[in-house]
Parts: structure tokens; sequence; C-alpha cells
């Protein structure tokens, strides 16, 4: 079975995963989604398929696109 049918956002409405801004009223909807996303038994698997394959816009993994920007550039600067 993919990862993906046992996510716990499934059931969510996609829009809470793609804010459009993660300050003002937009960092309730973040808070939102990371709260889905805390409670997620998938969530590593989400995380590591939004860096695998470069996506840049949205929650994934418990994470937003700056957070993972920022993983990623430490993750680069370490090796």
């Amino acid at each position: 079975m993919d990862w993906r049918h046992r996510a716990a956002c499934r059931d969510e409405d996609p829009e809470v995963f793609f804010p459009v801004t993660d300050m003002g009223p937009g960092a309730k909807q973040v808070d939102e989604a990371k709260s889905v996303c805390a409670r997620c038994p998938v969530r590593e698997q989400c995380l590591r398929f939004a860096l695998d394959n470069g996506l840049n816009y949205g929650i994934f993994g418990g994470m937003t696109e700056q957070e993972r920007a920022d993983l990623v550039r430490r993750s680069a600067h370490a090796a």
C-alpha cells in the first residue's frame, strides 16, 4: 500500500496545506496544517517525497517550503 493512503491529511481540506503566506492570517493556516502533520504516521515519508521531488510550495512532512529549503541548505553545507 502506498504511504499516502495512511496520511493524516488524506481527509483534510488540501487548501490548509497551501497557505498564501506563513505570516499574518496565513500563520494560523500553517499551524493548522502542522498540527495535522504532527499526528501523521507517515510524516517522514511525506517530507522525503517533497525533498526528492523538489516540491517548493506547500506544507509537507510538517515543514513549510522555507523550512525545507533551510534543511536542504544545512544538509548540503554539512556534506
